[in-house]
């Protein structure tokens, strides 16, 4: 530095010191570092198939939602088969950190155990020993998570998107006003509000929760999907009309570390009317909870009442800032694709699925590199 630059800092700074004091006269203070990257790209689909371990050990996906094991009818999960499926995918690396509930979405014409969302007693008593038993066999396993849903109408869509400029992929769209017109038909469950769905819900996990903490089992409820603004067939989604008030009313049911999410932040975004700001408080309020178990990431075009299923990177929402915002209330559990999109090409969902892992892999290293 030359002399007359070296002075004039110099006195720069002693005027400074001077006039604003010493403490103004120090640097400013550095701001906060992010959190430690704790999150890890996961998946759910394909099970514990020699073929689907060894492509999910390709693409460098280490933690996985397992499906579930064999059921023993009458009696629930087989643990030697939950115990092998473990041992299968210890042979890769790959940890097997969750299962899936038969609680699914393929609507309530579809599921084993339909009678607890049907509210019907004392058959789902019986349901609900069953449940209780996997449980105990998760948590036997080593099993850390176990997904599930809480719904009477399946997953609804109303449509197919081409979209032409990449490589004319399909895309899921629902609309609502299309779905109203259709005017179909009420399931078995007949009308069931919002009250009474959640009364079905407190049922069932009045009864399992307990088994859930002794055997130290995560349960993870899936956001109906998706949220909608009146009853469909008679029935209304316990995340509905207001997504994020349909969330705070189920995280408050019970004040436990095994109550919680499936965060899906395409469903919930799904509800939200501007889905690319409006992501961040729902995760910061579920995530300060510590009730974000699993995440499924997948990005959607629109917004509430009507959308498409997109890829991660073309969608409303910026996932690099929601990585981040993961990362900043400390979630450390999976994140995985979900819903891709679809193509007439036979190897398609093995080529969406490619491209997921590789998006999140790299938004992962991306934020873990920030300081």
């Amino acid at each position: 530095m030359k002399r007359n630059n070296f002075l004039k800092v110099i006195t720069a700074g002693s005027v400074g010191a001077a006039v604003f004091g010493p403490d103004h006269a120090k640097a400013a203070p550095k701001p906060t570092p992010p959190k430690k990257l704790l999150m890890k790209v996961g998946c759910q689909s394909g099970g514990t198939s020699v073929e689907n371990l060894e492509f999910k050990a390709r693409h460098g996906v280490f933690n996985i939602d397992g499906g579930s094991p064999v059921t023993i009818p009458g009696k629930g999960w087989d643990l030697e088969d939950s115990l092998k499926k473990k041992e299968a995918c210890e042979k890769y690396g790959i940890s097997l950190d969750a299962y899936h509930y038969p609680l699914i979405s393929a609507g309530i014409d579809k599921v084993a155990y339909p009678n607890i969302m049907l509210g019907k007693s004392p058959e789902r008593d019986r349901e609900i020993e069953i449940l209780q038993q996997m449980i105990q066999v998760a948590g036997k396993s080593g099993i850390k998570v176990l997904n599930y849903n809480t719904t009477i109408l399946p997953v609804l869509r109303t449509g197919k998107y081409i979209d032409t400029k990449r490589g004319n992929a399909e895309y899921s769209v629902w609309n609502y006003e299309e779905a109203v017109k259709r005017n179909d038909l009420k399931t078995i469950a007949g009308d069931v509000s919002v009250d009474q769905i959640f009364e079905r819900i407190t049922y069932l996990l009045d009864r399992i929760l307990p088994v859930a903490k002794e055997y130290k089992v995560k349960l993870a409820n899936h956001i109906a999907d998706p949220p909608i603004p009146a009853p469909i067939r008679g029935v209304m989604r316990w995340n509905s009309p207001d997504v994020f008030k349909g969330i705070q009313r189920f995280a408050k049911l019970y004040d436990s570390e095994y109550h919680g999410f499936n965060f899906c932040i395409g469903s919930i975004a799904e509800g939200l009317k501007d889905p690319k700001n409006d992501i961040y408080p729902i995760i910061k309020w579920v995530g300060d909870r510590n009730q974000i178990f699993n995440v499924h990431l997948r990005n959607i075009k629109g917004s509430f009442n009507n959308f498409q299923e997109v890829y991660p990177d073309n969608g409303e929402m910026n996932f690099a800032q929601v990585i981040r915002a993961l990362r900043d209330v400390g979630y450390s559990g999976m994140v995985m694709p979900d819903h891709v999109p679809h193509h007439h090409d036979p190897a398609s969902s093995l080529q969406a699925f490619s491209f997921c892992y590789g998006y999140i892999k790299g938004l992962l290293q991306t934020v873990s590199e920030e300081v």
